[in-house]
């Protein structure tokens, strides 16, 4: 038997290091060729690393949120043959293999370990006993007799609504004690005549504690990054989207068996390619560092996704060259393999604007963090029907906000408000996205 030891391989685009994201094998497990060992996070995607060879994991290095640099060992394998390294004795195998206990704290000092612990060993004295009532149930007092108690207990059976008429008492004379009070809530006892439920009323004094790691942290360090390179300048719009309502329930109603079923955002797409074309300072990335704004031809729209593992924007790119059916298509596609962890990296990165969207949960308005290095993000509000006035009438529309922010740095706010205002009249005149 020989050891085989498998460093962190250069996952691609010149990555230097990976964090941990999730182990798939332990120490112990037998392995084989091409299985999955452990899920890596990059800044640009999550990738799955598979053995090279058939063995049983003898150690791993890295829990998840740790940070390794490519070419550090990842995994020590005991294989058939040589291996990659002499092999060690069975029993320094072992001792690699098993984790060390957990250390238990020791008492150094006989004078203070020895009380505690004859204490520990005597049985408790009856002042040491914790006071339960003898029974649970109801008491057996006359009706009218004041049953003994002290103020804190009276005001607290006042508080939760208990009669402690029916408090049995342990007390000297049948006096209710604190603990009596307790243990009747506990029980079940009546509340104004309710069962109480056991848990009660009670203080909460717990603080759970979540580390950042993997996908959640790269969105804080990626959302924190934005905020603190970029002054958004936020703008937003309402749309009438009535008519665009009414030709997209037609499409569906009318589409092929093979293409896909509409949503809002291809025609939105399709309507910012069109306003870009006036306003190309918008789609673009400033790259500060540099001191360079490059502008793009092509339009690659990222589209921000909700998946179970966070926020992930898959592109769609070369929106440009797509129709309404083409941009569904690729949209549900990038969206499904984004949700599954199945998005290649180049599909997760190169967008020029990006579309966030929280569909019914839209609320009216928002103020979206642009996706740095772009200059811009547009965000879509909830569709809802509400009174407007049309014509000295008031009649009722299908509205719809654009909640947009922008790089001040690189977009004027006049040049923004134009933009918008050239998506909303496509939007709302939606034969005009057709149009060449």
């Amino acid at each position: 038997m020989g050891q085989y030891v498998f460093r962190l391989p250069d996952v691609g685009e010149g990555t230097a290091e990976a964090e941990i994201a999730q182990w798939h094998v332990a120490v112990g497990d037998t392995v084989q060729e091409d299985q999955l060992l452990v899920s890596v996070m990059t800044d640009k995607a999550t990738v799955e690393i598979e053995s090279p060879v058939a063995g049983t994991v003898l150690s791993v290095t890295g829990v998840p949120g740790e940070k390794l640099a490519v070419g550090s060992e990842l995994v020590v394998l005991a294989v058939e043959g040589e291996g990659t390294v002499v092999a060690t004795a069975p029993s320094e195998a072992r001792r690699a293999a098993t984790p060390l206990p957990e250390a238990t704290p020791t008492v150094t000092k006989p004078e203070v370990a020895a009380p505690a612990l004859a204490k520990a060993k005597r049985a408790p004295t009856p002042a040491e006993k914790p006071r339960t009532p003898s029974k649970l149930g109801f008491a057996t007092r006359a009706a009218g007799e004041r049953p003994p108690a002290s103020p804190a207990v009276r005001r607290k059976a006042r508080e939760v609504g208990i009669e402690l008429q029916f408090v049995p008492g342990t007390g000297p004379a049948g006096r209710i004690t604190p603990q009596d009070l307790d243990a009747y809530i506990a029980s079940g006892g009546q509340v104004l005549g309710t069962s109480i439920a056991p848990a009660g009323l009670i203080e909460k004094h717990g603080v759970e504690e979540i580390k950042v790691i993997g996908l959640r942290r790269i969105i804080a360090e990626r959302m924190q990054d934005s905020k603190r390179r970029i002054p958004h300048f936020c703008y937003i719009e309402e749309v009438d989207v009535t008519a665009l309502e009414d030709l997209r329930s037609y499409l569906n109603a009318t589409r092929l068996p093979e293409q896909p079923k509409l949503t809002l955002l291809p025609f939105l797409m399709r309507a910012i390619v069109k306003a870009l074309s006036a306003y190309p300072q918008i789609n673009a990335r400033f790259h500060d560092d540099e001191g360079v704004v490059r502008r793009h031809e092509a339009v690659h729209i990222g589209i921000a996704t909700q998946t179970p593992a966070g926020l992930i924007v898959p592109v769609v790119r070369h929106s440009e060259a797509r129709d309404i059916w083409d941009c569904a298509t690729e949209v549900a596609r990038l969206a499904n393999a984004a949700r599954e962890g199945k998005a290649a990296r180049d599909e997760l990165s190169g967008s020029t604007i990006t579309i966030t969207s929280l569909g019914v949960l839209g609320g009216l308005a928002s103020t979206p963090v642009i996706n740095y290095p772009e200059v811009a993000i547009i965000g879509v509000n909830k569709i809802a029907e509400r009174p407007m006035a049309r014509d000295r009438q008031i009649v009722v529309r299908k509205m719809m906000n654009l909640s947009s922010s922008f790089d001040h740095r690189v977009v004027d706010g006049v040049d923004a408000a134009e933009f918008v205002q050239c998506i909303r009249e496509r939007l709302e005149q939606p034969a005009a996205i057709f149009m060449d």
